[in-house]
C-alpha cells in the first residue's frame, strides 16, 4: 500500500509539474511560446509517461475523479479511495510548490492565475459557470469511458497509456479556453492554493464537476461495456496499467 501511494504521489507530481509547468513557464514565452497546443501535449505526455513508469504499481490514477470513477465501475476497492486521493493531493501540492519556487525566481515574475482553473472573469475565454460545469462533466465522463475501455482485459495489451494520454491531449485542446481545463480535482486544488483569491472561491466546481462526470462515465461504461474477465475480486489485474489526469 505504501508503494502504491508513493506511486500515486509521484505520478500526480509529474502531471502537475509537467502540465501546469508548461503553462506557467513556456506557454506565453515571447515568440517561442508553446501555446494551447503545447500545453495540451504536455498534460497528455505526463500521463502517458507516468502510466508506463508507475502504472503497474498503483494503477496510475493520478486524479481523484478517476479513482472515484474506477470504484463506481467496480474496478477499484472503496477502502483505498481516500488514501489514494490524499496521496494525489500531496503530490499535486508539492509540484505546485516547486513550480511556484521556480517561477517566482524570475526578476520581473508575474505569475497571474498560476495555471489555475476558473469561470466567468477567471475563464481564459470568459465562459460562464454553466459552461464550465457542463464541459468539465462531459469531458471527465468521456475520459473515464476511454480509461475503462482501454484498460479492459480484452483490449490490446500495453496500449492503454497511449489512448489515455491522447484523450487528455484532446480534452485540453477542447477546454483550455473555457476553464483552463481541470478534469482533475488534485490539479485544480494545487494551483488554487498558490493563486488564491477567486481560484479558491471557484475551486468547488472543479471538484464537483469532474467527480460527477467520472461517475456518469463509469455508469455508462457499466451499462454498455462487457464484463472484464481479468478483474478478480476487488482489484484489477496488474496489466494493463490504469491511469488518468489532468
Amino acid at each position: 500500500m505504501q508503494k502504491q501511494l508513493a506511486a500515486e504521489a509521484i505520478g500526480t507530481f509529474w502531471l502537475v509539474f509537467g502540465g501546469c509547468g508548461s503553462a506557467v513557464l513556456a506557454a506565453g514565452f515571447p515568440e517561442l511560446g508553446i501555446g494551447f497546443v503545447g500545453v495540451s501535449l504536455a498534460f497528455g505526455l505526463t500521463v502517458l509517461t507516468m502510466a508506463y513508469a508507475v502504472g503497474t504499481i498503483s494503477g496510475g490514477h493520478f486524479n481523484p475523479a478517476v479513482t472515484i470513477g474506477l470504484m463506481v465501475a467496480g474496478r477499484f476497492p472503496s477502502a483505498r479511495v481516500v488514501p489514494y486521493i490524499i496521496a494525489q493531493l500531496v503530490g499535486a501540492i508539492l509540484a505546485a510548490l516547486v513550480l511556484y519556487s521556480i517561477a517566482s525566481g524570475k526578476a520581473d515574475a508575474q505569475l497571474g492565475g498560476f495555471a489555475s482553473n476558473g469561470y466567468g472573469a477567471n475563464s481564459p475565454g470568459g465562459y460562464s459557470m454553466f459552461s464550465a460545469l457542463l464541459i468539465e462533466i462531459v469531458l471527465t465522463a468521456f475520459f473515464l469511458i476511454v480509461i475503462l475501455g482501454s484498460t479492459h482485459g480484452r483490449a490490446p495489451k500495453g496500449f492503454a497509456p497511449i489512448a489515455i494520454g491522447l484523450a487528455l491531449v484532446l480534452i485540453h485542446l477542447i477546454s483550455i479556453p473555457v476553464t483552463n481545463t481541470s478534469v482533475n480535482p488534485a490539479r485544480s486544488t494545487s494551483q488554487a492554493l498558490f493563486a488564491g483569491g477567486a481560484a479558491i472561491q471557484q475551486l468547488w466546481l472543479f471538484w464537483v464537476a469532474p467527480i460527477v462526470g467520472a461517475v456518469i462515465g463509469a455508469v455508462i461504461w457499466k451499462a454498455m461495456g462487457e464484463k472484464d474477465d481479468e478483474v478478480v475480486g476487488d482489484l484489477p489485474a496488474p496489466q494493463p496499467p490504469l491511469t488518468p489526469q489532468h
